[in-house]
């Protein structure tokens, strides 16, 4: 449903070797000074104890956080959390919760991020 929505993006996660497989998906809408996410989701074989990857949603929030900043909006993602995971993307992203269910992730954050996941950029 989210690639029918023209104000959405949306992007596949996949592995090097098998670009088939989907293991994450994300829809991303730019509000021109910041990029705000709608979804992001796991493929089931990469969720629970006995998941296939770790780091799928990192890695979508990441990829999130570097197209903000190659945007020119310095990092800057928002997003609605779940109740449950206010605290868990607190501690796991640096995300900011702003109240309600809004959470930020501003650019010192977004940074942190972008450089777990690309590490190869700063080299």
């Amino acid at each position: 449903m989210e690639f029918k929505l023209t104000d959405r993006n949306v992007y596949k996660l996949t592995i090097r070797n098998n670009p088939t497989i989907i293991q994450g998906l994300a829809s991303i809408s730019d509000y021109h000074d910041h990029l705000y996410l709608h979804l992001i989701e796991s493929a089931p074989f990469n969720l629970g104890k006995l998941k296939l990857y770790e780091g799928v949603p990192g890695n979508l929030f990441a990829f999130a956080c570097k197209s903000s900043w190659d945007k020119g909006y310095q990092g800057f993602v928002s997003f609605t959390s779940k109740t449950k995971l206010v605290e868990h993307y607190e501690n796991t992203l640096g995300a900011t919760h702003i109240g309600g269910h809004k959470m930020v992730i501003f650019p010192h954050e977004a940074l942190k991020l972008i450089n777990r996941y690309y590490p190869t950029l700063n080299k």
